[in-house]
This record gives structure tokens, sequence and C-alpha cells, in this order.
């Protein structure tokens, strides 16, 4: 993208076969820059793929990184131009210093900034987020700004609202619903240090976020990814999807729209999505995962950058139709 001048240059990921040497490194980036919020907030950027590309913008979920795209990214960085940021309080991004730093409206206006400030007027951009990073796609729909730069949205393992009522992570012997509801909020809110990577903590980590034919190296890349997220930024932001109401945003994304989700996903389950593809103005499918667990951009990335691929080619057919 040629307005985006970057601050350190590597090689863009090769176009042809799918073979990178690991699949959950990220390849080099094109580029990275620092983009300010609204309130100062400085954001980590990174940019992959050929300038001139279509453009597909990722935004992750809690507890992630720009890294936990890493599987997604190869597989389109070479004919799509992928830029990709870490959420506040996440990665490379600054942490705010106070609780007035963490809500959905932080959210849309870090989406809104690093759209504003990477994408030159009149080019759109496919927004695909995951878990939390869907959650700011919605918060953001009614952005002008926003919505002036996104051309079709894909929704990857999220939900509007409920998030806490709809967990499934408390085993199903437990049945009272005040009980569970009461565990779920413990669990998702917990103070407590994740500590090291190790043999124990990646098996919770795999019942909690992960479908049960999740590989090893699957796994394993996860679990650095999370367990890199800083305690403070964990818990502050489990406050807020705690408590999350994003139903009018989702009635706002007024773009082509297609969801994702794993059948085994706890965290959001595919009640979630059912209800989002019967919300949205614009619904283009519901891609359920068989066996897939929340994870699904490591999980399944094949299928989760095919629909991505999916919405960039019906919008860029749409977009054409226009013009013609």
């Amino acid at each position: 993208m040629s307005a985006d001048p970057p601050a350190s240059a590597g090689p863009c990921a090769p176009a042809g076969p799918y073979a990178p040497a690991d699949p959950y490194a990220l390849p080099d980036p094109a580029g990275t820059r620092l983009v300010r919020s609204a309130d100062g907030t400085r954001l980590h950027t990174e940019s992959y793929g050929p300038a001139g590309a279509p453009v597909v913008v990722l935004a992750h979920g809690w507890t992630c990184s720009v890294a936990f795209w890493a599987p997604v990214i190869h597989r389109l960085a070479g004919d799509h131009r992928v830029i990709a940021y870490d959420q506040r309080g996440h990665g490379g991004s600054d942490r705010p210093a106070t609780p007035a730093g963490y809500s959905t409206g932080k959210l849309a206006d870090d989406l809104e900034a690093v759209l504003t400030e990477l994408l030159p007027a009149g080019r759109r951009a496919v927004l695909a987020g995951h878990s939390m990073g869907g959650m700011t796609v919605m918060a953001a729909a009614d952005r002008a700004q926003v919505a002036a730069r996104t051309a079709g949205a894909v929704l990857v393992s999220t939900g509007p609202s409920d998030l806490v009522a709809e967990l499934d992570l408390v085993p199903a012997a437990v049945r009272p619903v005040r009980l569970r509801r009461a565990l779920h909020r413990l669990v998702l809110e917990s103070k407590l240090p994740l500590g090291p990577v190790n043999g124990l903590s990646k098996a919770v980590l795999k019942y909690a976020t992960m479908g049960p034919g999740a590989t090893a190296d699957q796994v394993a890349a996860c679990a650095k990814v999370v367990h890199a997220c800083p305690t403070s930024t964990r818990h502050s932001w489990s406050q807020v999807l705690g408590t999350v109401e994003l139903t009018a945003g989702l009635a706002a994304l007024a773009v082509p729209t297609a969801v994702v989700v794993g059948s085994r996903d706890r965290l959001t389950p595919p009640v979630h999505s059912r209800r989002m593809l019967a919300a949205l103005p614009d619904p283009r499918g519901l891609l359920e995962l068989p066996g897939a667990g929340h994870m699904a951009p490591v999980e399944r990335p094949a299928e989760v950058a095919g629909e991505i691929r999916r919405i960039v080619n019906l919008v860029s057919v749409d977009q054409r139709s226009d013009v013609g």
C-alpha cells in the first residue's frame, strides 16, 4: 500500500504454493508502524503482502496478538495486503494505565485509528475479527470513518452479548444455572498469572479453547501467544467481556459478512454465531467447523483464510458491478 511507508522493511510472503518452514511463525512484514488511537494509546501494526492487492485487516482476540494470525497470514499474504495490529494492552501496543482505557468504545477507537491511518481515502478492506476482534468490528460498525473503509467482514469465534451465560467451560454435571454462571465468571475474571508453559498448562488451554483434534504444535503455538499476555491485560479485558452488549453494532454492520465458528467452541459456542447470522443486515453464510474449538484461525487456518478470501472475491465482484 503506497500510503503505508514502513518503519522497518522485509520481504513479503511469496505468492505460490503454501509451504512455510514454520506455519506458526509470522513471515517478515513488509512494514510496521505505530498508530496513535484517539486517547494517545500507541498501537503496533504490521503489514504483509503486495501494496496494490486487496486489503484485509485482522483484529485478534482476548489474550492474543498479531502472532496468533500467523497461519492465516501465510495463506493470504501472497496476493492480499494484510494489515494486522495488536489490540491495546497486547503484544507491542501500549497498556492503558487506568480501567477507563478498557472498553468496547476504545476497541472501536483503535480500529478506526488503524483504518484511517493505513488505508488511503477511497480504499476499502475486508475486516476479519476473532473473538474480541470480532467484537471490535461490531463495536466500530456505526463509525462513519470505519464504514467508509469497510467492504466486507468475517466474524470468527465471537459473539455480541451474553458471553458468560453461554460459556461452556464448567462440566455438564454442574447443572444449576446460577452456579454455572458464577463459576464461569470466576474463571473468566481470574487475576492469577498463567505461569510457565508446561504440559499441565497446555492441557488446560486445550480443554478451554481448542477442539479435541488440535495438534500438539497448534496447542503449543496458542500457549506461547496466550501466556505472553500480561496478567493485568487479561483481567482488565475480562471485566469488559463479562458485560459486553454489541447487538446494535451487529445490526449496523451493513456489508457482506460471513460467520465462522468451531462446533466445539466452549468460549463462544455456535449459538452466538446463529444469532449473529439472523441479526446481520447482509449475511453471507455460516461456516461451522466440525470438531474445532475457539482458536479456529490456528486449528483450521485453511478454512478461515478461505472464508476471508471468499468475501474479498465477493466484494470485489460487487464493486466491479457497481462501476460497470
